[in-house]
């Protein structure tokens, strides 16, 4: 059976739509409406029911998922473990999105290899749904996101709360800072958040959504943003970039997605080297908040906990 047909299909079932499907897998949605029709032929059963309001599994449908599911996964482990190189006897692939592989992902991935030296890690980036995509399909094992979209198979757990804090590219108050100002949208959440904390600085002109790649315009531009503690720790420590005193911070959670199917070894020295990282993060976010508190004034209720 064509795979290519297979995973079309539990993305059709996860997005309730062809349209989503198509975009999510990166075709046309004819293409997605002809591998399904495909796939419907094969099996002799219509597996969805059209509307306007999407695509709804049918009975046989529901039930052809939970194979689908076996099907992709036997595949993904064939595949992985026919390629794991000569000198290593296991494999791991590991998702995240871009903020979380700089001084978190790729810490992580450093203590597992010291712990396992015959593990083999493959590194994957994508946005939430391309990840979850991924962990379904098993091309990948353990995604860090900061919107888990759970499905069958997959479980989450906060690996920690990112410490979202304002910072500028020179030494400033609070409120000399609005026609400097760069909205980088963490999402909807830190949206809701921030229009209440700062509605004076809802509408900024220039909006980034582009994680902690924001950095590098603060650090070029005479600009101040919104930028998690625990990257930022090295430019401030360097002069490069400078807190904003009695500034709100935001607490911005991260999840760690895992298959539930996950190499029990793995997984045991996932989950201990992921506290080893926890813990740094921990103590980092620590230092920069103290620093926020030490140069605010008396009322620092606004200031969350670092976590």
């Amino acid at each position: 059976m064509d795979i290519a047909l297979i995973r079309t299909f539990l993305e059709v079932a996860a997005s309730a739509s062809f349209v989503n499907a198509s975009e999510r897998l990166g075709v046309t949605q004819s293409a997605v409406s002809l591998r399904i029709a495909r796939l419907e032929t094969e099996l002799g059963k219509a597996l969805f029911t059209r509307s306007k309001a999407g695509a709804e599994l049918t009975s046989a449908g529901r039930e052809f998922e939970r194979y689908a599911l076996s099907l992709i996964k036997i595949w993904e482990e064939a595949r992985q473990q026919i390629g794991v190189p000569e000198g290593y006897t296991k494999s791991l692939s590991i998702g995240a999105q871009y903020s979380l592989w700089p001084r978190l992902g790729f810490q992580w991935i450093d203590l597992m290899r010291s712990r396992m030296p015959t593990l083999n890690v493959r590194a994957e980036l994508g946005m939430p749904d391309r990840l979850t995509r991924f962990l379904v399909e098993g091309t990948v094992q353990i995604g860090l996101m900061y919107s888990p979209r759970l499905r069958p198979g997959l479980s989450a757990s906060k690996a920690l709360n990112e410490e979202l804090v304002m910072v500028a590219s020179w030494q400033v108050g609070l409120d000399d800072i609005a026609e400097h100002y760069v909205f980088v949208d963490w999402g909807p959440e830190f949206v809701h958040s921030h229009t209440l904390e700062l509605p004076n600085l809802t509408n900024p002109g220039l909006t980034l959504a582009l994680g902690v790649m924001a950095t590098e315009y603060v650090l070029t531009h005479r600009a101040v943003a919104y930028l998690p503690a625990r990257y930022i720790k090295n430019y401030l420590d360097a002069g490069q970039l400078f807190l904003v005193p009695d500034a709100p911070v935001f607490p911005y959670p991260v999840w760690t997605v895992w298959r539930d199917d996950l190499d029990e070894d793995i997984r045991e020295t996932a989950e201990a080297t992921l506290v080893s990282i926890q813990s740094q993060v921990h103590d980092d976010q620590s230092s920069v908040i103290s620093q926020l508190v030490d140069i605010s004034g008396d009322d620092t209720s606004q200031v969350s906990d670092a976590g």
